[in-house]
């Protein structure tokens, strides 16, 4: 039986994001015959706040659906800067580090590093050569270019240093592996052999998340009428998203009364979006907290209209996991991303499975929403929920990552 280790800051229970999807896919390879275990943080994401029940200053293992799952300390900043996510980073990076020197003869086939964390790649790479294990990076989130697409380190020294330090870790793996085609092309860019590249995207419970459910009950819950418009973001508040724009449109479509906008997430960015929609009396604005899985599927068919926002700089440094469920629930969807992006290609390709605008453009945003409310959106988006069909079930794309790691570990590669 395979040795699998995954080395992720993030893991179920979190409820967004690479912990949901880790979370997911380690009892998913269990039930492939695989042995897993995950060297993972206390989930803290996206609310910036470790869960209760788990403590950030000591290290625990449990078993978790057939995996075996062992939590390192880590640094939590509850004020989120870039410096203090940095040594965030690092701390997990160093503890991690002692985790997998305690399993160093356990003789594991093969260690998968999320990306993020860069940090943590040094440690991964020499842990494979002490083992003889099999090493994949699987980028989740190019970490680099986001921070220095996204502007926040600027893009001086620091910043050729820092991407050539990535291109160097990168090339000394036996695998990169990543979500998207646009994420492979750069990891080809970055000089990564492209037979070494595998294509593992994220993925829908597709036989869960269905266009059948129906939302009126929690559309209710929430206090919303039947005549209502819900246009919904769901998922991590941060800073990356740009969110401001769906302030300005809520504040556009304030005189229309059925017209409600509604956040559903956590983040470090959430106090500040609320007190801005607080101090632009916005009273078409609500929040809410997180939502168990149990009721994902009923908040995706509450709204009529999804939104997947993005600053630029971040559509294929950062390819958003909300979207996979709002496909899969055949929702309609804008999505702020340019043409040249793989969210831009796609719309091209396959087009209405969401609308596409600008990002950080307030009035092509509000055009777009205007365009999509004039639309009849009572019947699911058919092109949305095909492509979910065709492309993100989670059993097929599973199968195929399990296929594709056998194949490696049964390689010579090294």
């Amino acid at each position: 039986m395979m040795n699998f280790f995954l080395l992720s800051l993030n893991y179920s229970p979190e409820l967004t994001g690479i912990g949901k999807y880790n979370g997911e896919m380690c009892p998913e390879l269990v039930n492939r015959s695989i042995n897993v275990s995950a060297i993972v943080a206390p989930p803290y994401y996206p609310e910036w706040q470790v869960k209760s029940g788990f403590s950030p200053y000591t290290f625990t293992t449990e078993s978790i659906d057939g995996v075996k799952v062992i939590r390192c300390p880590l640094f939590v900043p509850k004020q989120v800067t870039t410096l203090k996510r940095i040594v965030h980073l690092i701390s997990f990076a160093a503890t991690s580090s002692i985790a997998l020197l305690s399993q160093v003869f356990k003789r594991p086939g093969v260690i998968m590093l999320v990306q993020p964390t860069l940090f943590c790649a040094p440690f991964a790479l020499l842990f494979a050569k002490l083992t003889g294990a099999k090493s994949v990076m699987h980028i989740q989130d190019y970490e680099v270019d986001a921070l220095f697409g996204l502007g926040m380190m600027g893009d001086g020294v620091v910043s050729r240093i820092a991407k050539s330090i990535e291109r160097f870790l990168m090339r000394r793996f036996d695998a990169i592996s990543t979500i998207s085609y646009s994420m492979i092309e750069n990891a080809k860019a970055k000089g990564v052999d492209p037979d070494c590249i595998i294509h593992f995207p994220n993925w829908s419970d597709i036989d869960f998340v269905t266009p059948q459910t129906d939302g009126d009950q929690l559309k209710a819950e929430w206090g919303f009428t039947a005549n209502d418009k819900i246009i919904l973001y769901a998922g991590n508040i941060g800073n990356k998203q740009g969110l401001e724009i769906v302030l300005d449109a809520a504040k556009h479509f304030a005189s229309q009364h059925n017209i409600k906008f509604v956040f559903v997430g956590a983040g470090a960015y959430v106090d500040t979006l609320k007190a801005n929609a607080e101090s632009l009396a916005l009273d078409n604005v609500f929040f809410k907290p997180l939502q168990p899985w149990a009721r994902v599927p009923e908040m995706l068919a509450l709204a009529d209209i999804h939104l997947v926002v993005q600053k630029k700089g971040a559509a294929d440094a950062v390819l958003p996991s909300k979207l996979t469920n709002i496909l899969s629930a055949g929702g309609h969807a804008i999505v702020t991303a340019e043409a040249h992006t793989e969210l831009g290609q796609i719309v091209a390709k396959y087009p209405g499975i969401y609308d596409c605008v600008e990002p950080e453009n307030t009035a092509a945003f509000i055009n777009g929403l205007t365009h999509l409310l004039s639309r009849d959106l009572s019947s699911h988006s058919t092109v949305a929920r095909q492509f979910a069909e065709q492309f993100l079930d989670k059993q097929q794309i599973i199968d195929k990552f399990v296929a594709d790691i056998k194949v490696l570990v049964n390689s010579d590669k090294h």
